[in-house]
This record gives structure tokens, C-alpha cells and sequence, in this order.
């Protein structure tokens, strides 16, 4: 017995029992609840109030009204879609854009193998990071040379100088001339800090001047597919290269 039903029992009222389906209409599905009738109510009358709004916006409409978008707009798939205009050129303007796009491309990139190339003359890159170490081989006749090698003494300068590729001067030209250059610990570690930020600009820009060359790349294979020469992809488009494309041979008068 529930709880309802025990409740209207103690109270002397009938109980309240939901109204059976029918035989005849169990096909139809179980009875609606007063919860889903209104509902089902609200609904109904929120789209007559919808209709009844645009009818009279329909009948308030000036017949001689007109904005661009009735002519810029289509209906796909029950949507409204703005049309895109489309541009007017002609496939000479196209190759000709294309062009003045590649020639400025490489412009830059020019530039930049320029720079680099500077920037190369004045580093020598003799000390710089991800470099391949220089090999240094010394060659001995017994053991006991090997043992008493020292390598300072075999290169003729000072314990100090044996780590330096460059600028290593002979103890015999340190006892004829001054040191020159600084020599002070916290100039040179200022020295080796600019240094160091000279090798990574030289690295943005190799990264940009090759970065710049596959662009100017796929610039020129987009200008040669507007030719209309019959062509087939035999490789995809990457991040560090073009499309490769074979054209169908075709003899020149």
C-alpha cells in the first residue's frame, strides 16, 4: 500500500487510483501526465505567439523595402549563408601576383643569406654550441711518451691556453710582447655572453632563410599549377617542403 493511499485511508477520504489504459489503446502508449500536458501546452502556445508575430510583421512589411543582404544571402540546408563575393581577375593577374609574391619572398631571403654570411665572417664558428669538436691527434713511439705527454708543454704555452681553439699564443711570444685583450674574469665572461647571443641570432636567421627558401618553394609550385597542363600529385605538401607534381610532357613549337 503506499503512501498516499494510506494517508487518504487515515483521513476518511477516498483514495485517488490513475485511470487505467484501455485494452484499445495500449497500442497507443501510456496516458499523458498533467506534467507532460503542460508542457506539451506551453510549446504549442509559444509557437502560435511565434506565428501571430511574424504574421503581423509580415503585414507591417513596406513593400519597396530592400537591404543588401536579400540578394547576398542563399538557403543551404534550411540555413542562411552569406555569399562570398568572388574576385575578379584574370589568370594572367594571377600569375602576375604570384610573382611579384615570390620575388619578394626571395628578396628577403637574400637578405637574410647576407646577414648570415656576415655574421659568419665575424664569429668564424669556432666556439660555438652544437659544434662538432676539432680532433687533435698526437702520435708517440713507446709507452713511456704517452705516460709523461703533457700537452701544455708539447704545444709551447701555458696550462691556462691549452682549452682555447683560437688565439693561442707560444710562450715565447708571451715573453716577447703584452697580452693584449681583456683579461679580466668578469669582462671576459661579459665577452662570452655576447658571443654566445651573436651564435643564437646566427641561428634564428639560418632557421628564417631556410624557412623563407621552402615558402618561395611552395609560392612557385602554386603559380605553376595554374597552368592548365594535365598533372598528378606524386608527393603531399609538408611543413619543410612543397608539393611535388608531375606534368604530362608537352612539345613547345
Amino acid at each position: 500500500m503506499s503512501a498516499a493511499f494510506r494517508k487518504a485511508a487515515k483521513s476518511g477520504q477516498r483514495p485517488h487510483r490513475e485511470r487505467a489504459q484501455p485494452a484499445s489503446r495500449q497500442k497507443l502508449g501510456l496516458l499523458e501526465k498533467k506534467k507532460d500536458y503542460r508542457l506539451r501546452a506551453d510549446d504549442y502556445h509559444k509557437k502560435q505567439n511565434a506565428l501571430r508575430a511574424l504574421q503581423k510583421k509580415a503585414l507591417d512589411k513596406n513593400p519597396d523595402e530592400f537591404y543588401f543582404k536579400m540578394i547576398r544571402a542563399e538557403l543551404q540546408d534550411g540555413v542562411h549563408v552569406i555569399k562570398q563575393p568572388k574576385d575578379e581577375v584574370t589568370p594572367e593577374q594571377v600569375k602576375l601576383m604570384r610573382t611579384q609574391d615570390i620575388k619578394y619572398v626571395e628578396m628577403k631571403r637574400v637578405a637574410e643569406a647576407k646577414k648570415i654570411e656576415r655574421l659568419k665572417s665575424e664569429l668564424h664558428l669556432l666556439d660555438a654550441e652544437g659544434k662538432k669538436p676539432n680532433r687533435h691527434m698526437f702520435f708517440f713511439d713507446t709507452k713511456k711518451e704517452v705516460r709523461e705527454f703533457d700537452i701544455a708543454t708539447h704545444l709551447d704555452t701555458v696550462p691556462e691556453l691549452v682549452d682555447r681553439v683560437y688565439n693561442r699564443p707560444t710562450i715565447a711570444t708571451l715573453q716577447k710582447e703584452t697580452l693584449k685583450g681583456a683579461t679580466d674574469p668578469a669582462h671576459l665572461k661579459k665577452l662570452a655572453q655576447q658571443r654566445k647571443n651573436q651564435y643564437d641570432l646566427l641561428k634564428q636567421r639560418i632557421e628564417r632563410e631556410k624557412a623563407m627558401f621552402v615558402i618561395a618553394q611552395k609560392i612557385q609550385t602554386r603559380k605553376d599549377l595554374l597552368d592548365k597542363t594535365h598533372k598528378v600529385k606524386v608527393k603531399k605538401e609538408t611543413t619543410t617542403s612543397p608539393a611535388i607534381y608531375k606534368f604530362k610532357f608537352q612539345r613547345k613549337r
